[in-house]
């Protein structure tokens, strides 16, 4: 044992730069894994505990007063039913914070979809104006239990008795309004009502759908939300960051397995002799085994446990969404199992990679087998042997000679093409006293160091492939993380090319003068333009759900619609589809589509895929006069800006809600990457761990390139190299193989992460087309940088090896 801590001492002493770059390496994984393990449980534990506790009901019915719940009762599959509770739309204002909401009528606290009180108290029947608001309004509003919310238009005003939890859709500002829980007698005029059903089995949700409007009519349903759409919305981008942790984190893992398997294999190739003594003094074959993977185990475990620990300490802390998520997480009840479980599994995997690389050590003979004279492979080509000077190529090159003494192009490597002392040519035709026609052979020489360095990267095929994909998997997930942070870039410097090419939604109240509110809102010295619409919900075929029905721009000015397929809408029942409804309906681009939007049929001609980030893409948009044709009465309740380039959104809201009239809402169009800022900082933090990896793999590259050129240093100084020609063979294989693993990674890396983000902008509805890969520049200067950074750091070490003395030469070649 006291032999085996000796030389595990000797070997960390030797190796501290990789030990060291091995812990954070493993730090960093185990961190990663951690941090997806909290946005998963984050995303979805909250959400599934508010729904549980309220006993949520799986599918919400918006109708008209004139439909019987009684009936929906009745159904097989349906174990509850919630109201039906009168329901009115309204515009809520306080401290200058505007938004829509839907004030709900409820006499008593509901037993299916039970709001959850997280302040204040329930409504009072003795306070007709008191309300409960849903926290996610209430914090758009910052509003809290006391405060007093104006109805603009009106002279009313509501109290804000408490705040409330619910697993319903979350209000969004400019698609969905906010939920209030408000006495019977605070919705005296309600536009319709709304009915919860709770099923034995949410799988039948679709089916139960389907019966409900066979009973109800499809004419009384207004609009339908499940419990499918309510969890997607809570867990948002949040599983999206969970994802894009667990990928890279797993591939970061994999790429340190096989980096700590090349650093063993290399380290046991240069120290052969060292175990043949370690066996012949009487270490068994285990017990060699057992100081590479004891060894390497240490070093795993020490990084994994400082990463459980600085997550379990620091993790809450962290600013934004991951702190907040790794809170809520610390809380959960599989934390502890996860904060174990994680570590073990990641120290398990690298003891494991350590443990196949460090049984090739135990199998190592006690005598030394003789190296064979030459490497298997090793000749070297044609090619390099010209290169090298020991055949040159001639290229021959036609020249003019002027003067009977000229000379060629001057310098070493050029001669006549007969050579000295060949008898002049015999003159043909008109003599020139000032020209000679000759041909001359240019030979082509290139250095020694770059010829002999690109043989050593690439003599031994087998070694030489698997170091270039071991540093190709780093360098490849680096280009995956640059696509993933151009792409978020993309939403923000050039929204119209990812479904967002207006910055504003106006609403204005039914009936206002359309011709008065285009003209308020063109008048703006900031408004490029401004497109008219109008959004209703409408049924699918087989009323199983509610889309989004939407009729912006006119024939005469069409909406902006960012297209990743087909064309855009120009004749009469033409209309573009995000990816969301087209996977719904299982229809493709060409195809016709019915829906029904009240008692009214639509039949619509499909003729393109617009990128849709709204609604999780199931959106069917066509021009305001297609829906005009099918109800001539149809008028714009909302409006589209576009801005002109520099113009703050925000600035030119506050003015125009200013100067217009007392109902109109302007609100800035929600923008999918807000909520993905995070993300950013999550880029950049595992761009440095796979640095970190690929760091490590390079230096098992270096230190392998130098050993082996230990035992040929002798034979290059006998054929007349320099050091510094030496040196540069060792920097010439190692930025060979960094150039092969870069030129690999780029090749393989761009398609890779187009897929990946394709596919999920079409798993999220928003549609494939998202996706852009690093500009070329940017991609030059990270593999230059990488190539750059491999020859520099292989100087040192090559350089202090070419320099060692004849004595210390002998002995490694012995």
């Amino acid at each position: 044992m006291r032999a085996t801590l000796r030389w595990a001492h000797s070997d960390l002493r030797t190796h501290r730069g990789e030990a060291l770059f091995l812990v954070l390496a493993t730090a960093g994984i185990v961190a990663s894994l951690l941090l997806a393990t909290a946005l998963f449980g984050y995303a979805t534990n909250p959400w599934q505990r508010v729904f549980a506790q309220a006993r949520g009901a799986h599918v919400w019915l918006h109708t008209d007063r004139a439909a019987d719940a009684g009936e929906l009762a009745a159904l097989d599959g349906v174990e509850a039913v919630a109201g039906p509770y009168p329901t009115a739309s309204a515009t809520v204002a306080v401290r200058g914070t505007r938004a829509s909401v839907e004030l709900r009528g409820t006499a008593e606290r509901p037993e299916v979809g039970r709001p959850l009180l997280t302040a204040g108290h329930w409504i009072d029947p003795a306070d007709p104006d008191g309300v409960v608001l849903e926290s996610r309004l209430a914090r758009a509003l910052l509003a809290q239990p006391g405060d007093t919310l104006a109805l603009p238009g009106t002279p009313r005003t509501l109290t804000v008795l408490g705040i409330a939890d619910s697993p319903e859709r979350r209000y969004r500002p400019g698609e969905q309004p906010g939920l209030v829980w408000a006495p019977p007698a605070a919705v005296p005029d309600p536009g319709g009502q709304v009915i919860g059903l709770r099923l034995t089995d949410p799988g039948e949700t679709d089916y139960a759908v389907q019966r409900a409007v066979t009973v109800l009519g499809a004419g009384a349903i207004g609009q339908v939300s499940t419990w499918e759409q309510a969890r997607a919305e809570a867990q948002g981008d949040n599983r999206l960051l969970g994802q894009v942790l667990g990928l890279f984190g797993l591939g970061a893992l994999l790429a340190a397995g096989l980096a700590v398997h090349g650093a063993i294999g290399t380290r046991i190739r240069g120290h052969l002799r060292d175990i043949s003594v370690l066996k012949a003094i009487g270490f068994t074959p285990g017990q060699v085994v057992r100081v590479f993977l004891l060894l390497h185990l240490a070093y795993a475990l020490l990084g994994a446990v400082a990463a459980a620990a600085l997550t379990q300490a620091f993790g809450s802390r962290f600013p934004g969404r991951l702190g907040d998520a790794v809170g809520v997480w610390q809380g959960l009840p599989g934390h502890t199992v996860a904060l174990v479980a994680v570590p073990a599994c990641a120290v398990l995997f690298i003891g494991a990679t350590t443990g196949l690389a460090a049984w090739r050590a135990g199998r190592v003979p006690p005598v030394p087998v003789p190296r064979p004279a030459a490497a298997r492979g090793g000749g070297l080509s044609g090619a390099a042997r010209g290169a090298l000077g020991l055949r040159v190529p001639r290229v021959p090159v036609r020249s003019r000679v002027r003067g009977r003494g000229a000379r060629g192009a001057g310098g070493s490597g050029v001669r006549g093409a007969d050579g000295p002392g060949a008898p002049a040519p015999a003159k043909t035709g008109v003599p020139d006293p000032g020209e000679a026609a000759g041909v001359r052979e240019l030979e082509v020489r290139v250095p020694p160091a770059l010829v002999l360095g690109w043989h050593k990267a690439f003599a031994r095929r087998p070694r030489s492939l698997a170091a270039v994909a071991r540093l190709t998997l780093p360098l490849l997930l680096i280009v995956v993380a640059m696509s993933a942070w151009t792409t978020i870039d993309r939403f923000h410097t050039r929204p119209e090319q990812v479904g967002l090419p207006t910055a504003l939604t106006v609403r204005a109240d039914a009936g206002a003068d359309d011709r008065g509110t285009r003209t308020l809102l063109e008048r703006d010295p900031r408004v490029a333009a401004a497109y008219p619409g109008v959004e209703v919900a409408a049924l699918v075929p087989g009323q199983t759900a509610t889309i989004a029905l939407r009729g912006l721009g006119t024939r005469e000015e069409p909406y902006p619609y960012a297209l990743a397929e087909g064309r855009r809408a120009h004749g009469p029942d033409e209309a573009v589809a995000g990816q969301g409804l087209l996977d719904l309906l299982d229809v493709q681009v060409g195809d016709w589509v019915r829906m029904t939007v009240g008692d009214r049929p639509q039949i619509l001609h499909i003729v393109g895929r617009s990128i849709e980030p709204e609604n999780a893409g199931r959106v069917v948009s066509t021009s305001l006069d297609t829906l005009r044709e099918n109800d001539p009465g149809l008028t714009p309740t909302l409006y589209q800006l576009r801005l002109r380039p520099g113009a703050d959104p925000e600035e030119v809201a506050a003015r125009l809600a200013a100067s217009g009239p007392e109902g109109l809402e302007v609100h800035a169009v929600a923008n999918p990457a807000d909520g993905l800022s995070p993300l950013r900082g999550v880029v950049l933090g595992l761009i440095a761990v796979l640095a970190l990896v690929g760091l490590i793999e390079l230096l098992t590259t270096i230190g392998g390139t130098v050993r082996e050129g230990e035992r040929d240093l002798l034979a290059l100084k006998a054929i007349g190299l320099s050091p510094r020609q030496i040196t540069g063979v060792t920097v010439t294989a190692t930025g060979c193989t960094t150039l092969a693993a870069v030129l690999l990674a780029a090749a393989l890396g761009l398609p890779l992460a187009h897929w990946l983000i394709d596919a999920q902008g079409a798993s999220s509805g928003i549609g494939a087309g998202i996706a852009r890969a690093p500009s070329p520049g940017l991609l030059a200067a990270v593999g230059a940088a990488a190539v750059l950074g491999a020859a520099a750091l292989a100087a040192v070490p090559s350089a202090r090896a070419a320099r060692r003395r004849l004595a210390d030469t002998l002995s490694a070649v012995a």
